[in-house]
Order: structure tokens, then C-alpha cells, then sequence
């Protein structure tokens, strides 16, 4: 779309359907002269608030609302260009008729992340930023809110600057030296740069290794219960999560299918997973069940090995071990039932997690066991503490201090920059390559930190070495 830039745009800020406000948002050169063709009056201080009558160019005697109108002023707004805003009553066709109004006085409607965009070019937001501002709306855990807070407030694009001004340092030492090799200045010892370039990988390596935390954080962990039918993974599931998600039925494979539920806990979220009970069958349809059960332990982070008594735990657990590559932890259902009759030693303390090395095995999968009562309530928070456990041993529980790596194109630019740092290392402390040719490795590290956080200006290296040397003496 030519000029699209320069056009002002309109668009309803708030979430569509039935609700108590809507906010429609002009942001553009012309917001506040359209919002004046459609408003009774625009307050002509920044920033305060008037109740106006709304209603279309084309029909001034029609009234759409009464609602309040806003102006921000550039570039102290969002997008860091005037913005005025218009808070009318929710629902779906009020703000519909005010941005048609706003259209039709001479704006655009706006495209799918075009505000944002904005931000960016005006310099409001980095790229990083912006991405956080996606990732803040699509949070559905404390863990995935708390990594876009923080990267909305820049912890990671500060972390990222700090490295780009380091290696640019190292880059203006190179520079220099490839550039003015007859001035007295010594040129940068080997061990200075190769330190330098050390730092930089280490601090590469130290935002990656946050991948797993990131993707437990936005994904959850996977927590199947499996075990054979009416087991209990059922009513298991529903004291867990606190309602009832799950049909319980003493009638064996009442499950049929798998029943997820993401639960927002510390410091992961957990996706449990409720699965057709484990068996041989002849149904069809049970079967379909069961082989979506297999999957779901395939792919899980802790498998909760679910069976009601001792005898029937130590098979389940065995079948389950030879089927997951994440961690077993063996859970004895119906406690309350089965309390009396259990061995003194299985009973001494309600079923707390224990060592690996239980009644089954000691592989390295299998975390322990743990008695439980869906019914009573006994032993769930052991139970949670064991599965917090397996997963933070996983994946480190985010540190306040360390950003964490949220997205896909993060990763590809440090594994880009990580990569070409190690090629610069290799090459500028064996001698093999020239300086200027050790450097482009260098650059592209560079480069790739500037695509990461949309900051890519050729002059840096050049103001490096004037601000750094007396190169003109």
C-alpha cells in the first residue's frame, strides 16, 4: 500500500463481543483533525479526558455514543505518533459504527500489528519489545506473563546491547589495526580479543540454555496419568486441578479419549493429562483411546504411574518405563481405601516421594513413589511438590536477573551469532586468517545481534575508532 506510513489509522483496541468499554484508537498525523470531524469537541490539552457525542461526517444528526475522547500527543504515545483514543460503551456494533465514522472522516482501517510496528519505527519499541508485547496477550501462565513483563521492560534488549557494544569494541580494535597499521598504537594483543570473544560466547550460551525454561513456561509441562483402567487417574486429575473435569466412573475405560487441562502453578505451568486406561482390548473405539494414551506417555515430561494396589503400581510402572523417556513417578491411588492392608513399610509416612531406588527398580526414569486419596485430599501436596521437583530438575527455575529466550527467531539469531563468534575465536587464535578476514566472522555475530533487536547502523565501528584512538594525531 503506497505511503502507508503516513496514513492515519483506526481500529478498535479492546477484544470484540459484550463488555462495559470499548476503545477505539486513532494514531497517525491526521488523528486529531479526523477526531475532530467526528467528535462534538477534542480536548486541546494532551492527555485529558472529555465526554463528547460521537457520530459520522456524512450524518452529524445521527448520534452513534456518548463516550469519553483522549489525545496523546506525539511522540509522548504508544506508537509515538498522535494518538487519540475513544472510550464508548462494549458490544460489537458500537465501536464497529465509530471506526466506520473515523473511515469515512479520512482514516485507514489498521492492519494486524500495525500499531506496534509503529512503536518500532518510531522508536518506542525494539523488535524484542514489540515481540513481548504479543507474548504479554497470549500468556496463559504466571511463568510466560512474568518472561514478556520483563522483556517489555527490556531485559533482554538491554542484555543483547551490552553484548552488540562489546563486540563492536572488539570490531574497533580490529579496525584500527587493519586500517591504520603505520600509527604507533600498538595493535589489540591476541588475548585481549580472544578474552573478549569468550565473554561474548559465554553470555551466548547463558541466554540459550533459558530455551527449555522458556518453552516449559509458554508450553507447560507435559504430566500424563496413565495406568490401567479405573486406576483413579480420573478422580486423580480433578484433585489436582480443584473441579470436576473428568467423568469418574467405577465402570472400567470410561476414559476414552485423552482430557487436557493446563494448570498455572510454580514455577511451571503443568499440562495434565487424563488417558484411556492402559490394556489389551478389543474395542475399536477403546483402542483408538489407548494409542492416544501411548502417545501423550511418549512425548511426557513426567509420566504419574497410576495403580491401586502395590502388586498392579509395579507392573504399570514397568510398562510405562519402556514407553517414555521422561520421568516415572509411581503413584498409589485410593490410599484411603487400601491404608489398612498396606505393608507397615509402604505406609510409614502417608507415601511421601522417595528415593529412586523403590520396590521396582532404580533406573534413572523413575522418580519415586507417592500415596495419594482423590478422595480425602491425603498426600496431593506431596504428590505436586514430586511433580515441581521432576520439572525444575528438567529445567532450572528462571533466575529474576537472566532473561529468558522466548521465541524461535531469538534463537536462530544467537545460534547464528554463537556460531560465528566460534569461527572468529578459532581462526584469530590459531593466525590462520588474516585480521580482516577474521573479522567478517566477527561482523556477521554483530549483525546478527542487530537483526535480533532491530538496531543495525554501519557507523558504530567507525565512531568506535574515532571515540576510542587519536587515530587523526
Amino acid at each position: 500500500m503506497p505511503n502507508r506510513a503516513d496514513d492515519t489509522i483506526v481500529a478498535c483496541a479492546t477484544a470484540p463481543g459484550r463488555g462495559a468499554i470499548a476503545i477505539v484508537r486513532l494514531s497517525g498525523g491526521d488523528a486529531l483533525a479526523i477526531a475532530r470531524r467526528v467528535a462534538t469537541s477534542v480536548p486541546t490539552m494532551a492527555r485529558s479526558a472529555a465526554l463528547v457525542a460521537i457520530h459520522s461526517p456524512d450524518r452529524p444528526d445521527e448520534l452513534i455514543d456518548h463516550g469519553l475522547v483522549t489525545w496523546f500527543e506525539g511522540p509522548h504515545s504508544y506508537t509515538g505518533e498522535d494518538v487519540v483514543e475513544f472510550a464508548v460503551h462494549g458490544g460489537a456494533l458500537v465501536s464497529t459504527l465509530v471506526v466506520e465514522a473515523c473511515v469515512t472522516a479520512g482514516a485507514r482501517p489498521a492492519i494486524a500489528g500495525e500499531y506496534t510496528e509503529r512503536a518500532v519505527v518510531n522508536g518506542k519499541l525494539d523488535l524484542v519489545q514489540a515481540e513481548a508485547v504479543a507474548d504479554l496477550i497470549d500468556a496463559r501462565s504466571r511463568a510466560a506473563h512474568r518472561a514478556a513483563v520483563r522483556q517489555l521492560d527490556g531485559a533482554l534488549s538491554k542484555r543483547l546491547t551490552v553484548m552488540r557494544e562489546a563486540l563492536l569494541h572488539v570490531d574497533a580494535l580490529l579496525a584500527y589495526d587493519i586500517d591504520f597499521p603505520e600509527e604507533d598504537e600498538a595493535a589489540p594483543s591476541r588475548a585481549r580479543v580472544l578474552a573478549a570473544c569468550d565473554d561474548a560466547i559465554g553470555q551466548v550460551d547463558r541466554l540459550l540454555a533459558t530455551l527449555p525454561a522458556a518453552a516449559l513456561g509458554r508450553d507447560g509441562a507435559l504430566v500424563v496419568l496413565a495406568g490401567p483402567p479405573n486406576a483413579g487417574k480420573s478422580a486423580l486429575l480433578n484433585a489436582l486441578v480443584g473441579e470436576a473435569r473428568v467423568i469418574v466412573s467405577e465402570i472400567p475405560g470410561t476414559t476414552r479419549d485423552a482430557v487436557e487441562v493446563l494448570v498455572d502453578d510454580s514455577p511451571f505451568p503443568l499440562r495434565l493429562v487424563d488417558t484411556a486406561g492402559l490394556r489389551e482390548s478389543g474395542d475399536k473405539l477403546e483402542r483408538l483411546g489407548i494409542e492416544v494414551s501411548e502417545r501423550y506417555v511418549t512425548q511426557a515430561h513426567v509420566v504419574l504411574a497410576c495403580a491401586e494396589t502395590p502388586e498392579s503400581l509395579e507392573r504399570t510402572v514397568e510398562v510405562v518405563a519402556g514407553m517414555t523417556a521422561g520421568c516415572v513417578l509411581g503413584v498409589l491411588t485410593k490410599v484411603d481405601i487400601l491404608q489398612p492392608s498396606l505393608p507397615r513399610s509402604s505406609r510409614r509416612d502417608s507415601g511421601g516421594p522417595r528415593s529412586t531406588a523403590t520396590s521396582w527398580g532404580n533406573g534413572e526414569r523413575e522418580a519415586g513413589l507417592v500415596h495419594v486419596s482423590a478422595f480425602t485430599g491425603e498426600g496431593l501436596d506431596l504428590l505436586r511438590a514430586a511433580i515441581r521437583s521432576v520439572v525444575t530438575s528438567r529445567a532450572a527455575a528462571p533466575v529474576d536477573d537472566t532473561p529468558i529466550v522466548t521465541r524461535a527467531r531469538h534463537e536462530a539469531a544467537l545460534r547464528r551469532a554463537g556460531a560465528e563468534l566460534r569461527d572468529f575465536r578459532a581462526a584469530w587464535a590459531a593466525g590462520a586468517l588474516p585480521a580482516p578476514v577474521a573479522a567478517t566472522h566477527l561482523r556477521a555475530a554483530v549483525t546478527a545481534l542487530e537483526e535480533l533487536i532491530g538496531a543495525v547502523d554501519v557507523e558504530d565501528v567507525l565512531e568506535r575508532v574515532f571515540r576510542s584512538f587519536c587515530v587523526g594525531k
